[in-house]
């Protein structure tokens, strides 16, 4: 092994490497040949800290120490400001370094670089004055997983580069660019070292739906410095490093320029490998990969929300953490100071190119165009096109659900989207309606929301709000589907007709009291929405005694006080004034226990998304529950009214036989037992809950996070608020036959009528299937839910279910419909339960072709002895179990598996993992 070079000389090298064009600002004639050239006054990391970054380095630095030599630059350099963009779950702050020429230049620049997103309000002739004059913006994001540390690390050696270095590199950078420096996004997972926020939530998979605060307030940071390059930091398992070109497949909406800068920026990374040393601490004669793993298609990544929402180059780094500490920060240092000399170098043609993303945006829009699908790796072809369609508006109806449409309003409004509310009713001529149908003179009423696409933002606006993101290639590194109007289960229609109806731009939420209430009078608000349910729930928590009437809900007025008034306008919700008394059924604050089995952490997937949406969003007190909890029936358990199970690998939840007896004499006292996908309808078959079983799925069976429509019974509480034509979320949920002892409250349909989206094989054999089961047993119920309704907490549709579930009245009504519970034990025995191979998250499916089975096996079993496999007509199914729930990139040989078969020379049809 050869010994690593030190950091200088990879500085030197890589500025030997780029050269400075004509478009870019060269360096002064005064600065510094020599790379170690720094201002005395500004601290080094190294003497900061106490130790090297980089070569030598034998620990991470801690948030503290992060945020402490942050302040100590900013205080000994003038070209740095630092600042606060707001704080993580457990109240850290969430600190930035702003690196320019001058620090009084960054908000000058910012302005400047904002005013190109928007080419009517700026000449073409200003914007090239612009690229000619002024810095371009590069982002430095780490740490966005907790555990992967060495990218914020490696950031503050780039700080130091750039606040103190006097060499013609560094200057090269300062003058041609503004440099954003975000060391850690998730600083509470870097205190606990793990790979979630404190409520469990993956940050690189929530940036268009930003329900945490540390993606939040990055998001508005984001726009006040919009960026033309951002970099995202990881790591991942093995020792190579990642760095684009991506895999497929690519979001058809992404723009051209930012593919062909990331793509450039991945052979000047390339470059700097070759020559600095970078590749010494790895076996293997490979140290880097592309082309491989990291798509850059879903909307929740940091990469495709900076291309497709701010028109930049968007690129996921990844070194692998099995590499000893120094040498991570090395590379990653390597590629963040490779990345700013390719953008300075550049800039003048990204800024320009930039601006022409904008112009090209609007030409799109008014012609309601869709960018076409492409692929990037050379072996690929484009196996699904775009279809060619025209959509030149979107319109939102407020005819249900009114809050939860004007919080989607507001998400689209916060990434700069202009939204307008109609002011007089308009008739659409020719109209596609969510769920694949057509329809001819659509009324669209007063209070509906339009969305142009003839403007800046019309990429991000088709790529979040598309009926279908229309997937080029069949590899999925995550979700195939996430369109905000199904999410939502929002009634929304597309046309390509050129309309301009009457309407006022949107600048404010709508809510809050719309008039006074008379004395004796009440304010009422339906029951219909995630947004109603949270301010139920609120409610509830103040003490209020507010009352269902009809699937409204009354309030006293004395409860509407100011601060409840701000509340129902956050949330988008109207109180409307009634002279009728705030009488009706009372509802009940539920007392929600959270089943922990024999040792979740609060922190797992859908146990943190539970204790986010009921805790942090609805106020609810959460008292942990565990198996023991149930077996013994300790007060934990027997004192709650509700008992939530949420997603798990475990079928049974560890109940015994005497816990399963408890369970079922609980329920029927009157209370209630929600239970979430595999896990939660698992054990409640196992305790004869239930008369559901679980359906096994074919062999080629895929549904990647696609939307499905579903058939919703009306008259069940559960369903309080919903049409009886829906939509619902499934990420290869458990298949449940219809109960035959409750109610199918929502199910898929049997007939024609059955639709989806996104990416599935054999998705006819959910037809007929139930999606959630209202079971009642003795005076209260069990609420099964095939799919998990809290996913990410951006599943609005099917958290207003959850919601309904727990406030849904028990008492005698339930009991005169209780089928016994040894006829919903035998039922639910008649068929085991089908294995469950992905745990929390899916298993790891390959497709190949028949011919081509027995060569993938042989490379398989040199992985693992445990994968299975099935032929369906031309294509073999090989699939590898995944009991832990690892994404790719935490994944031990995935990524290496795929490598290897593809050296081989065995063609993938599609790869799931």
């Amino acid at each position: 092994m050869r010994i690593p070079r030190p950091l200088y000389l990879a500085i030197t090298l890589i500025t030997v490497l780029t050269p400075v064009p004509a478009g870019a600002h060269p360096a002064h004639p005064d600065c510094s040949s020599d790379p170690t050239a720094h201002m005395s006054t500004v601290p080094s990391p190294e003497t900061f800290l106490g130790f090297p970054l980089g070569l030598g380095q034998q620990r991470v630095v801690t948030n503290t120490e992060i945020r402490g030599y942050l302040n100590a630059v900013d205080k000994a350099s003038d070209r740095v400001v630092t600042g606060t963009m707001g704080t993580s779950v457990l109240g850290q702050p969430l600190n930035y370094a702003v690196v320019a020429k001058q620090r009084t230049d960054v908000d000058e620049v910012a302005a400047e670089i904002r005013s190109l997103r928007d080419p009517r309000t700026l000449s073409a002739d200003r914007a090239r004055r612009i690229a000619a004059g002024k810095p371009a913006i590069v982002w430095i994001a780490g740490n966005v997983h907790g555990g992967e540390t060495s990218g914020a690390d490696a950031s503050l050696k780039t700080l130091y580069e750039l606040a103190a270095g006097l060499s013609c590199a560094v200057q090269q950078r300062n003058d041609n660019l503004v440099t954003v420096i975000l060391p850690t996004q998730n600083p509470d997972g870097r205190d606990a070292l793990r790979r979630q926020n404190e409520y469990g939530f993956d940050l690189n998979r929530d940036w268009f739906a930003r329900t945490q605060p540390e993606t939040d307030s990055k998001l508005d940071l984001l726009r006040r410095f919009p960026p033309q390059v951002f970099i995202d930091a990881h790591e991942m398992g093995g020792q190579r490093y990642f760095f684009p070109p991506n895999a497929d497949p690519i979001h058809h909406e992404i723009a051209d320029a930012p593919v062909d800068w990331i793509n450039r920026i991945g052979a000047a990374n390339k470059a700097a490998f070759g020559y600095n040393g970078a590749c010494s601490d790895t076996v293997s004669t490979e140290c880097y990969f592309n082309y491989d793993t990291y798509d850059l298609f879903y909307m929740g990544y940091g990469d495709t929300v900076p291309a497709t929402g701010f028109g930049a180059a968007g690129m996921t780094y990844e070194k692998g953490s099995a590499s000893a500490v120094q040498d991570r920060v090395q590379q990653q240092f390597t590629t963040q100071w490779a990345t700013l000399g390719w953008a300075a170098a550049n800039k003048r043609e990204v800024l320009t190119g930039y601006y022409k993303t904008w112009t090209d945006a609007l030409k799109e829009g008014r012609a309601g165009t869709l960018e076409p699908n492409e692929v990037v790796q050379p072996e690929n072809t484009v196996q699904f096109p775009v279809p060619d369609i025209t959509i030149k508006s979107y319109f939102l109806m407020p005819n249900r659900q009114v809050g939860d449409v004007r919080r989607l309003v507001e998400r689209l409004r916060k990434m700069d989207v202009e939204v307008y509310e109609i002011k007089k009713p308009i008739t659409v001529r020719n109209a596609h309606v969510f769920g694949g149908r057509t329809a001819r003179n659509v009324a669209v009423p007063a209070g509906a929301y339009w969305i142009p696409m003839e403007q800046p933002q019309k990429h991000w606006i088709q790529a979040t709000l598309g009926e279908d993101p229309y997937v080029p290639f069949p590899y999925f590194y995550d979700v195939s589907s996430w369109s905000n109007p199904l999410l939502m289960g929002i009634d929304t229609i597309y046309t390509g007709d050129a309309v301009r109806p009457k309407a006022d731009p949107v600048r404010n939420i709508e809510g809050g009291r719309s008039g006074t209430a008379r004395r004796g009078g009440s304010y009422t608000y339906p029951l219909d929405s995630a947004s109603a349910a949270q301010l139920t729930f609120r409610l509830l928590g103040l003490g209020a005694a507010i009352v269902r009437d009809n699937g409204l809900v009354r309030v006293p007025p004395a409860a509407v006080t100011p601060a409840v008034d701000r509340l129902a306008r956050s949330l988008g919700v109207t109180l409307s004034p009634s002279s009728k008394p705030a009488s009706g059924t009372a509802v009940a604050r539920p007392d929600v226990g959270l089943f922990r089995g024999t040792g979740i952490t609060t922190t797992s997937g859908s146990y943190g998304e539970a204790r986010f949406v009921l805790g942090n969003q609805w106020g609810l007190n959460l008292t942990p529950v565990t198996t023991a909890d149930i077996n013994d029936n300790t007060p934990a358990f027997t004192a709650r009214t509700v008992l939530l199970v949420p997603d798990g690998s475990n079928a049974t939840g560890g109940l015994t036989a005497a816990g399963q007896a408890n369970l079922r004499n609980w329920i029927a006292q009157g209370h209630t037992y929600v239970g979430l996908r595999n896990e939660g309808t698992r054990l409640a078959r196992a305790a004869g809950l239930t008369s559901t079983t679980e359906k096994a799925k074919p062999a080629d069976y895929l549904v990647i996070g696609s939307h499905l429509r579903v058939d919703v019974d009306t008259t069940s509480p559960v369903a309080t608020g919903r049409p009886a034509e829906d939509f619902q979320f499934n990420n290869g949920d458990p298949i449940l036959t219809p109960s035959t002892t409750g109610t199918n409250v929502v199910t898929y349909p049997s007939d024609d009528t059955f639709w989806h989206n996104g990416y599935t094989v054999q998705a006819d054999t959910l037809k007929g299937s139930s999606v959630v089961v209202d079971e009642p047993t003795g005076a209260g119920h069990a609420v099964l839910f095939a799919f998990n309704p809290l996913f990410r907490a951006y599943n609005e549709n099917g958290i207003e279910l959850v919601a309904n579930a727990l406030l849904h009245p028990a008492g005698p009504a339930a009991l005169q419909r209780s089928a016994s519970p040894d006829a919903a034990r035998a039922a639910a025995a008649a068929q085991p339960v089908a294995p469950d191979l992905g745990g929390e998250w899916r298993p790891i499916r390959i497709q190949v072709a028949t011919a081509d089975l027995a060569r993938t096996r042989s490379v398989i079993s040199r992985y693992t002895t445990t994968a299975t496999s099935a032929v369906v007509g031309d294509s073999a199914y090989l699939t590898i179990p995944n009991p832990e729930g690892l994404q790719a990139d935490e994944h031990p040989y995935l990524r290496d598996l795929v490598s290897a078969l593809k050296s081989t020379g065995i063609p993938l049809r599609s790869v799931v993992g």
